[in-house]
């Protein structure tokens, strides 16, 4: 996971022609040209582009058949009959695809396709990148390797370790030894008789190469095949030079010559216009081409050519009006039908809660073009214009919806997927993809830049007000559930959300490879719907006894406390009320600092508190005690018990993937982010947390990572140093910042060390740090001094990071996600102070919410090739909490150290530590 390295996609266009060919049925262009190929090509070439997050791309050919290989076997290949007569006028046509689309097209005269990119593979992988390969061609397996693999286009999965041992039965290095000893009727490979598939794995097993294979040969039980080794050891050797890629082919253009270019609109638009792919056009979100159909068109031309010619606007000229409601099963088909045929369809839900997990669908949407929208309620009730038997039977909507929600060929997009996807799981569809989330294609782009709710990624980039909810149900003791809302109106509010949707999904969606997002969103915030939305599934066990037992615990040291406070006072009062507790500190004890808020009360805030106590006064202390024990009794004690399933005694967290402005996730319902973490309180929560019969959790934390993106990110060797050398970093602050050796450093001095190391990620004042540590503010103004006189780098670091954020408005972070600092050019100086500090931690914190959703993805992928029974339940701020089996515990914690710890590649090495228990208290 590094921003520098170059990652090249190759297309191997060769073998995708005929694949496409075969797999389509007859369609020819304007001019009555064969172009079934192309198209295929072309539709496969558009996904790519809007899809893949390469740095470099092109597009592999066969320059012709002769090759090397027909030299050393004259017979090879000597069979493949002649190109299909309609196959042969599209090999032209799909090299001008490739043109239109600004992709290079490379091919080299006696060399084939495969060769060159096993050549730009390994000249990719040895400049320090990596390469994707696009097929699925069995030829190409044996490139695969760390750096290299393949990406099935039909599919749109990877092919990598696991897919070969699947296919071939031995690793991709041993691929060309099982070819060579099976050979290869279509191109002629001679093998050795009576060896297939089967047969080749297993000795390719045994004995580990094809030499190995033969020099064993002679010494073989007595049998067929032992002879035929024997006999056709040379034509064994051949085949394996026949079958072997070259990987030392000069490379016609240099790797740095394939960087992604910008596709020419109206170049690309007029092509696919030529070719009569006006589908293509759409999906793409281009304006239309002209409607006049040309007079050479067929009915074998493009599918949705004729819905196409009847769009008269462009889409961002489409009124939000005229959606249709659909009560008719005949109807939704022919809705389902255009889906396919325009290949990209945004869908919404309708429902009578909040909260995902509980809600019933009350309706959906669909839109397949701007302006193009339907609404099909389910479950409108009785307060209808027409009669509720009218609607259709859920049943019958949600069988017929399925396999277009599970079609790979067809873009499902949707605001805020994993609420509508959580909606989908309840009513019985489990398989939705490939999705796209136009919150996340927004967030991904322009992290605390703008809210990312559909209402105002609308106004800014449509120009338009939706429909709002208060406006079809009413307000306060007004309103009405959405289910009595009459269908008109519910057509009116709910198609035009998914028509908003989907204009989004045309303006945002091209913005992420222009602003450098392409990556972020799609190998991180894309992959975490569906893995959020699984472990939101999963929830976690809780002690519900333990939990009374807790809230019992602390009410009564609430009272005990707050019988402290009263006797001090000396009288009863609302210790919870924040107006008779300012009177008190500041009208009766006339206490220092106090200052009243606009509603003329008296200010009482933790940091009020919190710098009364600072100053030695025991009440604000008290009652910030009594507050802390208020708050986690009520938010954790209490409400846990009320959260959790009385039927499987968990609860089930909800993540908010696009709030903050770092990109960590927060949680909600119940949030576990803010449970304390160093406090025997924060212990006593954890300890509820608990894992089902015959599991354990498994907890894995990131060691100081802020500390570590600090020290890779500005550069500063001796912090890089005592990582490497894993030396304990707040103490060799301390030994570095106040001259005294490592060996007996007494606590205070690493505790003072310590503070000044975390408060510099978050930008700390001179003030906040002597509250801190309770000294002087010039005391602690000498501490921050001295260290950055010993640390310069970490100054130039803040001083050019805020100098970023006023330039551009944003920061990065060392993974190039943008995080907007909107008050950096602020007059009011405390609050311009405050964006300062933001963007100060920004890159270091959003660097590590990076890592972390990188490891998230990496494991969710991972884990389920090792066997384990474990599942991953949690992730807070830089931990994630596993149940998994007993017998499993060990084995789980060495496999997600490793894989977390390989998610980024830093200066320093990242460092996880874990922890197994049977509550989250024991694994924390």
């Amino acid at each position: 996971m590094t921003s520098e390295a170059p990652h090249l996609v190759l297309v191997d266009g060769s073998g995708f022609i005929f694949r496409a060919f075969h797999a389509l049925p007859p369609m020819s262009n304007p001019e009555g040209v064969p172009v079934n190929a192309v198209y295929g090509f072309t539709n496969m070439l558009t996904r790519l582009l809007r899809d893949h997050v390469g740095t470099h791309l092109a597009v592999i050919f066969d320059a012709g058949r002769h090759t090397f290989r027909n030299d050393l076997y004259p017979q090879y290949k000597a069979h493949r009959p002649e190109a299909p007569e309609d196959l042969r006028p599209q090999f032209s046509l799909i090299r001008d695809a490739t043109a239109a689309f600004n992709v290079p097209s490379i091919e080299l005269a006696g060399w084939e396709a495969d060769d060159l990119i096993a050549s730009y593979a390994r000249a990719v992988v040895e400049a320090g990148g990596r390469c994707t390969i696009v097929s699925s061609d069995k030829d190409l397996m044996q490139l695969i390797r760390p750096g290299v693999e393949l990406l099935d286009p039909m599919k749109q999965k990877p092919i990598r370790d696991a897919e070969v041992e699947a296919k071939f039965g031995v690793r991709p290095d041993q691929v060309v030894d099982v070819q060579a000893l099976m050979g290869d009727s279509t191109d002629n490979v001679p093998g050795v008789p009576g060896i297939g598939a089967k047969g080749a794995a297993q000795l390719v097993n045994e004995f580990g190469s094809l030499e190995a294979i033969l020099a064993a040969a002679p010494s073989m039980k007595t049998s067929k095949r032992k002879q035929n080794l024997i006999d056709y050891a040379e034509a064994a050797r051949i085949s394996r030079q026949l079958v072997l890629l070259a990987d030392d082919v000069p490379l016609p253009q240099p790797i740095d010559a394939l960087g992604c270019r910008d596709v020419e609109q109206e170049t690309l638009r007029t092509w696919l216009a030529s070719m009569g792919f006006h589908s293509t056009i759409q999906r793409m979100g281009m304006k239309p081409a002209p409607a006049a159909a040309p007079k050479h068109a067929t009915q074998q031309n493009d599918a949705s050519a004729a819905n196409q010619a009847e769009v008269e606007k462009p889409a961002e000229q489409q009124p939000f009006t005229g959606y249709k409601t659909v009560m008719e099963i005949e109807v939704l088909d022919q809705w389902i039908k255009r889906a396919r045929d325009v290949g990209v369809v945004a869908v919404d839900t309708e429902t009578d809660s909040l909260n995902a997990r509980q809600a019933v669908m009350i309706g959906l949407s669909l839109a397949v073009a701007p302006g193009e929208a339907c609404y099909v309620p389910l479950a409108h009730e009785g307060t209808l214009d027409q009669p509720t038997g009218m609607q259709l039977e859920r049943s019958a909507v949600l069988e017929r919806l399925a396999p277009l929600l599970a079609d790979e060929s067809v873009l499902k997009v949707f605001q805020n997927a994993k609420y509508d996807l959580t909606v989908f799981r309840g009513a019985g569809i489990k398989t939705i993809t490939p999705i796209d989330d136009t919150m996340l294609l927004s967030y991904a782009q322009s992290a605390g830049e703008h809210g990312q709710g559909m209402d105002e990624l609308s106004a800014l980039h449509l120009g338009h007000t939706p429909i709002s909810y208060d406006e079809v149900t009413g307000k306060g003791r007004n309103r009405i559930p959405f289910a009595r809302v009459a269908l008109d109106r519910a057509t009116a509010y709910a198609a035009e959300d998914a028509d908003v949707t989907l204009r989004l999904w045309h303006v945002l969606r091209p913005e992420l490879r222009a602003r450098k997002s392409l990556a972020l969103y799609e190998e991180m915030e894309r992959p975490l719907i569906g893995i959020l939305t699984d472990m939101e599934e999963a929830g976690i066990k809780v002690d519900a006894a333990e939990l009374r037992r807790m809230s019992e615990d602390f009410e009564k040291r609430m009272r005990e406390i707050e019988a402290d406070i009263h006797t001090q006072v000396g009288r009863s009062f609302n210790v919870g009320s924040p107006k008779q507790l300012g009177e008190i500190l500041f009208d009766e004890m006339e206490l220092p600092g106090g200052k009243r808020t606009k509603s003329g009360a008296w200010g009482t805030d933790q940091s009020v508190l919190e710098g009364l106590a600072e100053q030695g006064h025991d009440l604000p202390q008290k009652i910030l005690q009594w507050r802390q024990l208020a708050k986690l009794k009520s938010t954790y004690a209490d409400a846990l018990v009320e959260q959790m399933d009385q039927g499987s005694q968990r609860v089930h967290t909800s993540y908010q993937m696009a709030v903050t402005t770092t990109g960590r996730l927060s949680s909600n319902e119940p949030n576990l982010q803010n449970i304390p973490i160093r406090t025997s309180e924060g212990a006593r929560i954890r300890k509820a947390f608990v894992a089902a019969p015959g599991h354990v959790l498994v907890s894995a934390d990131y060691s100081q990572i802020e500390l570590r993106l600090l020290a890779h990110v500005a550069k500063i060797e001796p912090l890089l140093e005592a990582f490497r050398l894993g030396q304990d970093i707040h103490a060799r602050t301390a030994s570095e910042v106040f001259n005294i050796p490592l060996e007996g450093m007494d606590s205070l001095t690493r505790r003072r060390a310590k503070a000044i190391n975390f408060g510099i990620i978050y930008g700390i004042s001179a003030y906040g740090l002597a509250r801190q540590l309770q000294i002087s503010p010039g005391e602690a103004r000498k501490y921050i001094d001295a260290y950055f006189a010993k640390y310069p780098g970490i100054h130039d670091y803040m001083e050019r990071t805020k100098e970023e954020a006023r330039e551009h408005g944003y920061v990065l972070t060392p993974f190039g996600r943008r995080c907007y600092v909107p008050g950096i050019k602020e007059k009011n100086g405390a609050r311009r102070s405050y964006a300062e500090r933001q963007a100060i931690n920004a890159p270091l914190q959003g660097g590590a919410a990076d890592i972390i959703k990188a490891a998230m993805v990496q494991l969710a992928q991972k884990l389920p090739e090792t066997g384990l029974k474990a599942r991953m339940l949690l992730q807070v701020h830089d931990e994630l909490l596993f149940e998994v089996a007993e017998n499993d515990a060990s084995a789980l914690a060495s496999f997600v150290r490793e894989q977390m710890m390989a998610a980024a590649s830093l200066d320093v090495a990242l460092e996880v530590e874990t922890g197994i228990g049977h509550s989250w208290s024991e694994a924390h």
